[in-house]
């Protein structure tokens, strides 16, 4: 990728997660700016995530790792020390961070856990877009590692580098290790993310707002859009503007303002790997 361009990736997660969301991703790519979603595999309305997407060629699907908030592929006696007797993960990731990294066994049923996403996403039949995860987990370098190692035998080529364009002080070791390592690995990523800050809340202004001080290089704007907003999508996100995201992505001020910025609309697949 030519670091004098300006490209945007524009992806809405957690396809999958509700009816709502899968039918904000289908609106959102037939009628709007939307070129990627990140499917969640085990979510409860994965079925009919995947079902949209094999009408929608053109959509780019990636898989998006759950291993908090949210429940597991495997059952409660194969990855007992990962999830309560419901399938669903701790939600405290500080502490699920530190057992991934210390213990072994732990490890192992990672190891497994993720195995079985990435096995269920290949059962759908989509091409794999990019890999990311769920509250930015790959962060954690266990996560990562075994992301990594799995990925390959599926066709991984891409991940999401959640770098903010003003990253935090305390994350930019984080940072600048996964992007070290995705390049290592000869993964390619984005550049920085837009929309971090406003992660649940970004609404027409906020995103033109971005667009207009967009840095040279690739750029990808992640946003959680649905038809229905708050707790009715998931509690967990309760405070989130789902529908007001949708209106961004549907927005003809968007489309225009990318086309008189010159910002290129690309996917993870039009990445090239790190020189």
């Amino acid at each position: 990728m030519d670091a004098a361009r300006r490209a945007l990736i524009i992806t809405a997660d957690d396809f999958g997660l509700h009816p709502s969301v899968n039918q904000a991703v289908e609106s959102a790519h037939r009628d709007g700016v939307l070129r990627c979603a990140s499917l969640m595999v085990g979510a409860p309305a994965a079925a009919d995530a995947i079902e949209r997407a094999t009408r929608l060629p053109q959509l780019r699907v990636g898989l998006h790792l759950v291993l908090a908030d949210g429940q597991s592929i495997l059952p409660y006696a194969a990855i007992p020390d990962l999830v309560d007797e419901s399938r669903r993960f701790d939600d405290n990731m500080a502490r699920a961070g530190v057992r991934f990294f210390f213990k072994p066994g732990v490890r192992a049923q990672l190891k497994a856990e993720i195995r079985a996403q990435f096995e269920r996403f290949a059962a759908s039949g989509l091409a794999l877009d990019h890999v990311n995860t769920h509250k930015h987990f790959h962060l954690h370098p266990t996560v990562l590692g075994l992301i990594l190692s799995i990925g390959r035998e599926f066709g991984l080529r891409a991940m999401r580098l959640p770098r903010a364009v003003h990253a935090q002080l305390l994350l930019r070791p984080w940072l600048a290790l996964l992007r070290a390592r995705l390049d290592a690995a000869g993964i390619a990523h984005n550049d920085f993310v837009i929309g971090l800050r406003e992660t649940g809340h970004c609404d027409e202004a906020t995103i033109l707002a971005a667009l207009a001080n967009l840095p040279r290089g690739t750029g990808e704007l992640y946003l959680h859009p649905a038809t229905e907003s708050g707790s009715v999508v998931s509690p967990s996100m309760a405070s989130y503007e789902h529908s007001a995201e949708l209106a961004s992505l549907l927005s003809p001020r968007l489309r225009d303002a990318l086309t008189a910025l010159r910002i290129d609309l690309i996917s993870f697949s039009d990445l090239g790997a790190p020189a």
